[in-house]
């Protein structure tokens, strides 16, 4: 396999497109935040209490998510930096360590979307029960 400084190139957009989606979540997920805490300041609501609680195990995960797409970005860019001073073999290593995180923050994705499914099933149940 030839590998010069395009193939770290390539993972550029998709960890931008990645970081975009992040943003995206974490931002809905503040804006719900703060809603639900007016609503419970308004009128203490037990079930608001454990929406509350299940949005900040979504944040912490997306915090996670970010972290590890954050070092694979930043691995792609050294494994480069690697690749243009010659340093090839260290940058097929580097290249590979970034590979696993950005393995990791998908995964932690995949994650962060159960908990955000499971949270619907909850809402949609308390609407049957009703």
């Amino acid at each position: 396999m030839d590998f010069t400084l395009t193939t770290p190139a390539l993972l550029f957009s998709a960890i931008s497109l990645l970081f975009l989606s992040y943003n995206t979540r974490f931002l809905a997920l503040a804006s719900l935040i703060r809603e639900l805490i007016t609503r419970y300041k308004d009128g203490p609501d037990p079930r608001l209490k454990g929406q509350l609680k299940n949005l900040r195990f979504r944040i912490v995960i997306i915090r996670y998510m970010q972290i590890f797409g954050v070092l694979a970005f930043f691995g792609c860019v050294l494994c480069m930096f690697l690749l243009f001073f010659g340093l090839t073999a260290l940058g097929e290593i580097i290249f590979g360590a970034s590979l696993v995180l950005l393995l990791v923050s998908l995964g932690l994705s995949l994650l962060e979307l159960s908990v955000s499914i499971d949270a619907l099933q909850l809402q949609i149940e308390e609407i049957d029960d009703l």
